[in-house]
């Protein structure tokens, strides 16, 4: 599956991010940076007004749009054709990257541009491309400095580089573009534009995402921070957008408040630096638009949310805020989950997108502190939802050893005499295990608990024995 990085084990992809200290340090220091961004542009911006009410406007035209899907997908598939752009509805991502495939052989296409998109990156069509012969550029910044680095995978919804620094970035440059400048930013940023330039100009075909599509008059929305996405859209005669079908407003005016929502929440910036707005023309004589335009329409797992108590994951419009604030996702990074889509919102879409046979571990890789859901502009109850996942995966996939000893504790738990019992043995019980007041290596379901960290040992005096004490008279 195109979506899924690497074939190891959660376990030990999460070994390997806990063993890394300079990713852990640099999505800590994102994290801090990013969010205090966010807070700075949301809650203690008083230009905005009050946040809890655009936050309940997001969440609303969301719920509005999925609830009404097929009509506004049938509305912006019929404005976008009848201004000559062509329609495709792909139902696997192999339908998707089968078509651009055709798109690219009927133009003879060699050479591609592609605009920052994480659908692409969940449909593999780097690669799709790659197989007939095209060379595909990203031309996003952190994108290029990932392809070219041996194709390395996005670790952040908005910020794909954030695990490397800026002399690992150098380094890279250095050996795989030849590169002979200083880890300065601004030389590196330099540098990656003098390697695009030509690019630009020769392609034949650019390839974006979309944030959001206007169905009322079939136009395609970006919303990009480095103009990258304007040079892809305008330079080559054939353009293909990929949208997840799910990522449409009705109108303008929705448009206008999911994009404060997204901008603010993202990057913490009242109004990204381009908004791209992208209408199929009709006119031969146009000189800023393709003259071909491609729109796929991508399913891909997303109906299996439609009606479900799994719907409003939908309703996620890409900003990483709930990754932005997640205590997980801070210590393991973006790679330990598997997936292309990270922290929270990954672990509840993942499973969505990909199942339980690949992704049914993520939704357990989370503290359920509800600090995602409190910084979701649109109001995904990540939480719940991640629960809701726990108790799905457990009845389909749970070890039947798992069940007997669950089962045996629900019985244990709520019968106080057989509870007092436990409480009364676990002294002894434990001991074996006690060293200096504390278990440092617990066995059965306490051995990854005490892998990490210590388990206080059980005291003889419990709580029980001590209120009776204090009841009776004795001291406290």
């Amino acid at each position: 599956m195109p979506m899924k990085i690497g074939e190891q084990p959660f376990f030990d992809r999460v070994d390997e991010a806990l063993e890394n200290d300079f990713m852990r340090t640099a999505m800590a220091s994102a994290q801090d940076r990013l969010r205090g961004r966010k807070l700075d542009a949301t809650v203690n911006d008083e230009q905005i007004g009050d946040w809890e009410e655009w936050r309940s406007a997001g969440e609303e035209i969301r719920r509005h749009t999925l609830e009404n899907l097929d009509f506004y997908l049938n509305q912006l598939s019929e404005n976008f054709s009848k201004r000559g752009g062509h329609v495709y509805f792909a139902e696997t991502a192999e339908d998707a990257t089968r078509y651009i495939q055709e798109v690219a052989k009927r133009k003879n296409a060699k050479k591609i541009t592609k605009a920052k998109s994480m659908v692409t990156e969940e449909i593999g069509l780097n690669e799709a491309l790659e197989e007939i012969g095209c060379q595909v550029y990203e031309t996003d910044l952190a994108e290029y400095i990932l392809q070219i680095d041996d194709h390395d995978r996005p670790s952040h919804i908005v910020v794909p580089s954030l695990h490397k620094n800026k002399e690992q970035i150098r380094d890279t440059f250095r050996d795989k573009a030849g590169y002979t400048g200083t880890e300065e930013p601004r030389e590196l940023t330099a540098f990656a534009r003098s390697q695009l330039r030509e690019v630009f100009l020769e392609a034949d075909i650019g390839v974006t995402g979309c944030n959001f599509a206007v169905a009322e008059s079939g136009t395609i929305s970006l919303v990009t921070n480095e103009g990258n996405a304007n040079m892809v859209t305008t330079y080559p005669e054939t353009q293909i957008s990929v949208m997840g079908m799910e990522r449409l407003v009705p109108t303008w005016k929705e448009l206008d408040v999911m994009v404060n929502l997204l901008s603010r929440s993202a990057v913490g910036q009242k109004i990204t630096t381009y908004i791209t707005n992208l209408t199929p023309q009709l006119e031969e004589d146009s000189v800023d638009a393709p003259k071909e335009f491609h729109l796929v329409i991508l399913d891909a797992g997303r109906s299996n949310a439609l009606g479900t108590e799994f719907q409003s994951a939908l309703h996620c419009i890409r900003c990483a805020a709930c990754v932005n604030v997640c205590p997980v996702y801070r210590q393991i990074g973006g790679h330990a989950y598997g997936s292309i889509y990270q922290g929270p919102i990954g672990a509840v879409l993942s499973p969505i997108l990909g199942g339980y046979e690949d992704y049914g571990e993520l939704p357990f890789a989370s503290s359920l502190c509800a600090a995602c859901s409190e910084a979701c502009p649109v109001r995904i109850p990540l939480h719940e939802q991640l629960i809701r996942h726990r108790e799905i995966y457990v009845a389909q996939k749970g070890k039947v050893s798992e069940k007997l000893a669950m089962k045996a504790f629900g019985i244990g738990a709520s019968t106080p005499s057989l509870f007092q019992g436990a409480v009364k043995g676990m002294p002894a019980i434990m001991k074996p295990f006690v060293e200096n007041d504390s278990i440092s290596s617990g066995p059965g379901p306490m051995k990854l608990w005490t892998s990490i960290r210590d388990f206080p040992s059980p005291e003889q005096n419990n709580f029980r024995s001590w209120f009776k004490h204090h009841k009776d008279g004795g001291d406290s």
